[in-house]
């Protein structure tokens, strides 16, 4: 039920405010316990609403995750083009370990970026997929140019190749990264299975790095 001193939102600026507080609410509980671990009644709970009444803001917890990753491609966008703007130059290895940094630091995005094509655009409106692809398309481009300008020879496909790699492979590899303690401490103590144990940044950047090295290399 909702808490007692729960009231309904009239004016455009209260829904607002409540759905800020319900967005806010699902990125701490993801952040905390994994985004496959939050339902809808936790973080109506959190708020301090009832779950037919987050209803009214949001259709499933999908939906509110979908936001929160649009909102994470924001946020990792702006942080990474403000790395390469700040540099005069760049090598192919240099860009690809800036793209797996700023990633790896960004933990609940790397959970909601391997989510998102699984779980989180599959119970949603097509009007929220189309937000949410439209919304990253914006800051794929944006990364393309910046990537661009230190790489001059990187075409655009290659560009939103390099975007898609590090994505992907970022979203999968913390997923390996961050298994439940039982089984964190089997890979820890067992030492034919250390290989299972994952430094997503330093794998990511490997990666990458050979990949535009290669492209580049082809040229």
């Amino acid at each position: 039920m909702s808490s007692p001193d729960f009231q309904r939102a009239r004016s455009s600026a209260a829904k607002q405010a409540r759905e800020a507080a319900i967005l806010e609410s699902a990125r701490r509980l993801g952040a905390e316990q994994g985004i496959r671990q939050i339902t809808l009644t936790d973080i109506a709970m959190a708020v301090g609403m009832h779950k037919s009444a987050m209803l009214r803001y949001f259709e499933t917890r999908e939906e509110i995750f979908l936001r929160l990753t649009a909102d994470g491609w924001r946020e990792w966008s702006a942080a990474l083009r403000a790395r390469l703007d700040a540099a005069e130059e760049m090598s192919p290895a240099a860009v690809g370990t800036t793209f797996a940094a700023t990633l790896a630091e960004r933990g609940m995005f790397c959970d909601l970026l391997a989510q998102a094509p699984m779980n989180l655009e599959r119970n949603v409106s097509v009007e929220a997929v189309r937000t949410f692809k439209l919304a990253t398309l914006t800051e794929v481009d944006a990364i393309v140019t910046a990537t661009h300008r230190l790489l001059p020879t990187l075409t655009e496909e290659d560009g939103v190749d390099l975007v898609a790699a590090a994505t992907s492979l970022s979203g999968a590899f913390w997923q390996m990264a961050t298994p439940g303690p039982e089984i964190a401490a089997l890979y820890r103590s067992e030492p034919g299975l250390a290989h299972a144990v994952v430094d997503v940044e330093s794998r990511v950047a490997r990666i990458l790095s050979a990949m535009l090295t290669g492209i580049l290399g082809r040229r």
